[in-house]
């Protein structure tokens, strides 16, 4: 027999009546949103980062609304309650909109409001939907609008993704560092355009990865910290409008010990309810770390390619095999991933650029694939690299008879018999050992440059 509680119920909006699935917290704006918006089937509640900091938004907004006298106190502290309990992890699988939407994030907003709203109307002992009690937008929504609300949740969800993400590099780092010294005393062959340059040390070429990728920890850092000004409180354009005396600086104030970001009030919310220039930044900053780490895994598959024809100075850890048809084949596929990852991250910068350009007078519509793709960037950015690190740098050996077989057959060690001997001497002594299939050495000894020379820089 079917339950009460196991029927869709019916709620009705300026628009028409929408029926609501059994359970579904939701009301008529989300469930709209749903069927309209099938895009991505990337709900909000892929990224948890992004449903906390809208449970964080609302209730700094209930708790200053009840201290300016917007809501009275039982309303504000059943908001509140509802909200530390998304905070906590609850309720995520009500966050159903997709991340891609038109709207400008309307959608978003109002599944949050409408699902706190619902399950504050059950804490009440009340009906979902029975909006009387508590009103999803007089209450939960009071003295917001989704544009002062919506990108405020996105700088938060950001700036809780970038953690993760300053972990992976940190630890990519460390992988580098301590693989560096593991192999400083193999000496290779440098290369430059693909050609023989002049002698180094494995371990030096490893710590130059670790370099690449430690300064970019700070811009991250750095960039991040634009995101920290907020426009919560500017409501609709910025103007403050339908907010008491005071309500901007109170809810950011309150945002911040809820959050643990040190926010500050934008300086004038009327540029930043239409400017997204801090992500642009941000962004870029990203784009930069992917290019940085693609040239990285290029070079570990071109240095250990082979394993007999190729370059074969390091060995990748085997982790699975390569081919389907060719027997014992095995493949760079961690940093074949990687590199992968990184287009991606470039592709979706450029995303962001256009969509930024996109905004008109005191709104940029554009905001959620903004955040889509900034959110997505990280994410694989932060799994790339944290693949990387474990099951590729770690294991990484190099092979040493390699490296010396290379090193000992190439002409690099001419660069170096400039200062003994000149350098028309040393361009004359390669070219003559390249003409003749002879080691620096042997042309050496064939042309009358005394042995001693070649201790010298052996």
């Amino acid at each position: 027999m079917t339950k009460l509680a196991d029927l869709p119920r019916a709620e009705t909006d300026s628009l028409g009546t929408v029926q609501i699935p059994a359970g579904a917290a939701w009301g008529t704006q989300t469930q709209r949103a749903i069927e309209n918006f099938p895009i991505t089937g990337v709900a909000i509640n892929h990224y948890p980062e992004v449903v906390v900091a809208l449970a964080q938004v609302k209730a700094a907004c209930a708790r200053t609304n009840a201290e300016l006298g917007g809501l009275p106190p039982k309303k504000a502290q059943v908001i509140s309650k509802v909200c530390d309990e998304i905070i906590a992890g609850q309720h995520h699988e009500h966050f159903a909109v997709d991340l891609m939407q038109g709207g400008a994030g309307t959608s978003t907003n109002m599944n949050a409001n409408e699902v706190i709203a619902n399950i504050a109307l059950a804490h009440m002992g009340r009906s979902f939907g029975d909006y009387v009690a508590l009103h999803p937008n007089d209450d939960v929504n009071c003295s917001q609008s989704t544009n002062d609300v919506y990108p405020t949740a996105i700088r938060l969800a950001t700036l809780a993704k970038t953690r993760p993400l300053v972990a992976a590099m940190t630890g990519l780092v460390a992988a580098f560092r301590s693989k560096a010294e593991e192999l400083n005393d193999v000496i290779k062959v440098g290369r430059t355009q693909l050609q023989d340059a002049v002698p180094m040390s494995l371990g030096d070429e490893f710590r130059g990865f670790a370099t690449t990728i430690a300064e970019d920890i700070d811009r991250i850092v750095e960039l991040a910290k634009l995101l920290t000004e907020v426009n919560l409180g500017g409501t609709a354009i910025g103007t403050r409008i339908n907010t008491p005396k005071g309500y901007s600086e109170r809810a950011v104030a309150h945002l911040s010990a809820i959050s643990g970001q040190d926010l500050s009030p934008a300086s004038d919310l009327i540029e930043a309810s239409s400017d997204l220039g801090a992500f642009v930044m941000f962004s870029s900053a990203l784009k930069r770390v992917a290019i940085k780490l693609s040239k990285i895994s290029n070079d570990l598959r071109l240095l250990s390619s082979g394993p007999r024809a190729g370059i074969g100075e390091i060995i990748l850890p085997a982790v699975q095999a390569g081919s389907s048809i060719m027997p014992g084949k095995v493949n760079p596929v961690i940093p074949e991933v990687v590199n992968q990852i990184c287009f991606q991250a470039i592709g979706n910068d450029l995303v962001v650029t256009v969509a930024a350009e996109a905004g008109q007078l005191q709104l940029n519509a554009m905001e959620p694939v903004i955040f889509y793709k900034i959110m997505e960037t990280m994410t694989t950015l932060t799994n790339g690299m944290d693949i990387l690190t474990e099951r590729c740098v770690i294991g990484i050996e190099a092979d040493r008879t390699r490296c010396a077989e290379l090193l000992n057959g190439s002409l690099v060690l001419a660069t170096t018999l400039v200062p003994l001997m000149g350098y028309e001497a040393a361009t004359k002594l390669a070219k003559y050992a390249q003409a003749e299939g002879l080691t620096l050495r042997d042309a050496g000894a064939a042309q009358g440059v005394p042995n001693s020379l070649f201790d010298e820089i052996a």
